[in-house]
């Protein structure tokens, strides 16, 4: 078994067990550097990080092939990239960027497997007379259709 499928496979046993966690990211460079990034439905804790590293770096012999492994969650200015992710955030602010480089920032209202629905708040110019008035729409937005989304960190 060739050394990028016997990680897999090693993180993947790993993850049956822990069921709240899963896979955003698995690479491997030529020089054998492994980079773990874990999200879960409540969080990743370093405890999460140091057993999902454990079962790794225990069942793989440095003797057989050396590597270095990094194991981490996914951060805040890490993209959104599954419909799991995107349950995690539902009610959070997001800002999308769509496949023709427009961007649409808004709330997280609901997610499912072919789509994600923000809520948008605007303002814009009356229909009728002068002046501007508050918009308030849903907008559905199919994962096909995304480029990047980021949640929009407020302080």
């Amino acid at each position: 078994m060739d050394f990028k499928t016997e990680i897999s496979r090693l993180l993947n046993e790993f993850l049956e067990t822990r069921t709240d966690l899963f896979l955003v990211d698995l690479k491997i460079s030529a020089s054998s550097d492994v980079i773990v990034i874990l999200d879960g439905d409540n969080g990743v804790t370093l405890q999460d990080c140091l057993d999902a590293s454990r079962a790794i770096e225990f069942n793989m012999d440095r003797e057989i092939h050396d590597f270095s492994l990094q194991v981490m969650s996914a951060g805040l200015s890490e993209p959104l990239e599954s419909p799991r992710q995107f349950k995690k955030n539902i009610g959070r602010e997001i800002e999308v960027m769509l496949n023709d480089s427009s961007e649409i920032e808004g709330e997280l209202l609901s997610v499912d497997e072919e789509k994600i629905v923000l809520k948008l708040e605007y303002r814009r110019p009356k229909l009728i007379g002068k002046g501007k008035e508050d918009v308030v729409e849903e907008k559905e937005i199919p994962y096909s259709e995304i480029k990047k989304a980021l949640v929009v960190i407020k302080f």
